[in-house]
């Protein structure tokens, strides 16, 4: 997936210029597949809605444990 690393944002494949140029800066982009570079492609957000989801998951297994032996 193309990536421009001046403007920090995934392109859509037919927006790149066949020079392969970043159609708002100009400036040359990654077409590279870097598929173990999470870090960098995953979005801050999706980890902040996985710690959310496994946070709520573990309060509902206590809330569940104390209902079943309580």
């Amino acid at each position: 997936m193309p990536w421009c690393d001046s403007c920090d944002v995934y392109l859509a494949p037919n927006s790149v210029s066949a020079e392969g140029a970043c159609p708002t800066c100009s400036s040359d982009v990654d077409m590279a597949d870097k598929k173990n570079d999470l870090e960098a492609k995953v979005p801050w957000h999706f980890w902040l809605t996985l710690v959310a989801v496994v946070g709520y998951l573990v309060y509902r297994v206590v809330q569940g444990l104390g209902w079943l032996f309580g």
